[in-house]
């Protein structure tokens, strides 16, 4: 039966298992739009405020769901503004389909209203794009797309449909969803040398990044750190891996990791690195980085291995099937005196971590008890953070317990992500979600509280809010000698006015018992409701390893 190129696009994003699209309507996509209103029933599309909030809620759907977000904007303006998210799914290896309309064939190249080249402007920023030119092409392309998506390493992919093939018809054939290409098998050699290589350490360490995530690893990795009685430590985009409590994990490590975490690393004999990509907040100098120690580096991308950090030994291939039969290749191991070193790393991080719970200046909070207060009421909630010291804080402190409950930008550092990926994981999950942001982050996109209360997204806002650029004014006073470039916002907005005149409701809190009954009433509210904590401007993020330092300048007090 024949179809219109833009009732092939519905009909093939149902054909895929989509069930929500998020986006805004334009003019060169009217009639996908139209489609999708007769197509309400089956498939639902949620109206941001702002195309990029649209692209961070399918990043935030796709982060929590494990499943392909889907983006729907219109060409020029409303595909260059989708451009931020697709470069945070990029660089956090996030599935996201997005869809863009243009003008029709003929005019393309010509400068014509609303024009732009979607295709070059994002070739940087997705795993691969398309222009479809025929309609006979469409839903097959639509198909790759999504299969691109999900395979190998995850990545945000591109179809841009001009007007015209919107328009076309031709004939459609349903199929089944597409299935992501068959995992790349580890070489067996490259597993039996990284096996010998972990007979010989006397200080093994797991490192792992959010590679184990995508790749349902979790257990795997696990099995491995029990086999070879070895601590393990993440990157920021590892959290949530592993529950908070799993017996050998001591956290994030790196820029502003635990104390325990980055220690071990760097005193290990070896290091098994899986899912990672070494980036340099999480190695600092790194002619010192692996200074004492050997490495193993595991990841289905080949193009990571050997890219930052030179391995011993690289095993390229699907991360769940190679540390199963890593685990599988050695035997039982026992290293009493690593594990007693490790005991007395935790002993050293306590200390330091209860110096940071000093009491605050009057009319302030703690950031980490402010989030110990969450986490009393959050539950297993999706967690997602804009980006700062409120992100740090969180990536230290809240006790992660579910996998994929963790939501933020660690590659490209998107301050503003927070409230789409919220929304976003509240449709993924159809519960509640926590943001955890700073005044500053939360201004970027504080637009979309009216998409969070016109779609009854139940949804907790917790804004540490210190007046100024809190990340930026850390690095002002240990590194520019308290030159305060324009990091101290003095901006009058009255946060709860605000949430109650987009619809929401909150609170303005400034002691832990007003937070405890803020927080009572937040998570009882059926809806959007913002908490508005003050924070004294000079809490700082600690440990803290200083830009292009080691291990050997970690700073743990000021």
């Amino acid at each position: 039966m024949k179809q219109s190129g833009a009732k092939i696009i519905i009909e093939t994003l149902i054909e895929q298992g989509c069930d929500t699209v998020f986006g805004y309507p334009g003019g060169q996509v009217l009639n996908i739009f139209d489609e999708l209103y007769l197509n309400s029933s089956r498939i639902t599309h949620i109206i941001a405020a702002h195309e990029q909030g649209a692209s961070h809620a399918a990043d935030g759907y796709a982060r929590a769901s494990g499943k392909p977000g889907v983006v729907i904007a219109t060409s020029g303006p409303g595909s260059t503004n989708i451009v931020t998210g697709l470069a945070t799914a990029y660089l956090d290896s996030v599935p996201v389909v997005a869809i863009t309309g243009n003008v029709p064939c003929s005019l393309l190249g010509r400068d014509s209203f609303q024009e732009v080249n979607t295709v070059d402007i994002t070739r940087t920023v997705t795993k691969r794009n398309w222009t479809v030119r025929d309609v006979k092409e469409l839903a097959d392309t639509i198909r790759e797309a999504f299969r691109t998506a999900i395979s190998g390493r995850p990545g945000p992919v591109l179809i841009d449909v001009p007007k015209d093939v919107q328009i076309a018809e031709c004939e459609f054939t349903p199929q089944s969803a597409v299935q992501p290409e068959p995992p790349l098998r580890a070489d067996g050699c490259s597993i039996d040398a990284a096996a010998e290589l972990i007979g010989e350490a006397e200080r093994p360490y797991i490192y792992f990044g959010g590679g184990v995530i995508s790749g349902n690893a979790s257990e795997e990795l696990r099995r491995l750190s029990e086999k070879l009685d070895a601590p393990m430590g993440c990157s920021l985009m590892g959290l949530s891996a592993v529950p908070h409590d799993t017996p050998r994990f001591l956290g994030m490590q790196g820029m502003h990791g635990h104390f325990a975490s980055s220690k071990a690393e760097d005193e290990a004999d070896l290091v098994i690195a899986v899912g990672v990509r070494f980036s340099d907040r999480a190695t600092g100098n790194k002619e010192r980085f692996a200074k004492n120690f050997r490495i193993i580096h595991i990841d289905v991308d080949g193009k990571e291995l050997n890219k930052n950090i030179p391995a011993d030994i690289a095993v390229r291939g699907d991360l769940k099937d190679a540390l199963a039969r890593l685990a599988d290749r050695i035997p039982q191991k026992a290293v009493p005196k690593w594990a007693e070193r490790i005991t007395q790393l935790r002993a050293e991080e306590k200390r330091i971590t209860d110096a940071f719970m000093k009491d605050s200046p009057a009319g302030c909070l703690n950031p980490y008890s402010i989030i110990d207060t969450v986490s009393r009421y959050s539950g297993n909630c999706c967690i997602a953070t804009d980006v700062g010291q409120h992100q740090m804080w969180t990536a230290q402190r809240y006790p992660f317990a579910g996998r994929r409950t963790f939501l933020t930008s660690g590659g490209l550092g998107t301050m503003g992500y927070g409230m789409g990926a919220a929304i976003g994981a509240c449709k993924a999950t159809g519960g509640r979600s926590v943001l955890i942001t700073g005044d500053g982050s939360f201004g970027m996109n504080l637009n979309e509280l009216a998409t969070a209360v016109s779609q009854k997204i139940p949804l907790v806002i917790v804004i540490m809010n210190n007046g100024v650029l809190g990340m930026v004014r850390q690095w002002q006073t240990l590194f520019y000698s308290e030159h305060y470039s324009h990091t101290t916002l003095d901006r009058k907005t009255d946060f709860v006015k605000l949430a109650e005149a987009f619809g929401a409701a909150g609170s303005r809190v400034f002691t832990e018992k007003q937070l405890d009954e803020a927080c009572r009433q937040a998570f009882a509210y059926n809806g959007t409701y913002v908490i508005d904590c003050a924070v004294d401007c000079d809490e700082f993020v600690l440990p803290m390893l200083p830009p292009g330092g080691s291990i050997d300048d970690m700073i743990t007090r000021i």
